[in-house]
């Protein structure tokens, strides 16, 4: 079982969390959902989920956590613009725990400075701020980088991502 973490605010994309989430906890991880603060009422993009945090970002360590998931949407755009969410999502990629993104999940790694040489995708939008950040760019599916980073384009992805992200946390 891993402790997972999850950075969400406000404007997720929904399906990106709800989905994945609900495998990860069906096969037996726990899921933490840090916000700005514990108890705030996040609302997905689509507003067809409604979840609360679980612990403000100011009350958690790197270390607490086997796991990083990143769900899409505005949210890691806006979530980028807050030092405290950064020097977390670095300092999980620093410790190598498994990270998992989706979408435009990627942005805050981008903005953590942590992708140079690393093999990823994400939504097409954000695909050459990944390349001009050193990031190795595909176009698919899944992408995989060093057995313990799981990145995906888009919503019609999220199958491959729950399938390889149960995979490479099982592992």
């Amino acid at each position: 079982m891993s402790k997972i973490a999850v950075l969400m605010t406000n404007m997720f994309e929904d399906v990106e969390y709800t989905k994945p989430a609900e495998q990860f906890a069906n096969a037996g991880h726990e899921l933490t959902v840090i916000s700005h603060s514990a108890g705030e009422e996040l609302t997905g993009k689509q507003q067809e989920a409604t979840v609360t945090s679980d612990i403000g970002i100011d009350e958690v360590k790197a270390e607490d956590f086997d796991v990083l998931f990143i769900p899409g949407g505005v949210s890691p755009d806006e979530l980028r613009a807050d030092e405290r969410f950064v020097s977390f999502t670095k300092k999980m990629m620093y410790q190598n725990k498994k990270t998992l993104v989706i979408c435009h999940g990627p942005q805050l790694l981008l903005t953590a400075e942590v992708l140079h040489g690393r093999n990823i995708t994400g939504f097409k939008s954000i695909q050459t701020d990944l390349k001009y950040a050193g990031a190795n760019v595909f176009d698919e599916e899944v992408v995989v980088c060093g057995g313990t980073l799981v990145s995906s384009r888009n919503p019609d992805d999220i199958p491959a991502f729950i399938e390889t992200s149960l995979s490479i946390m099982d592992s």
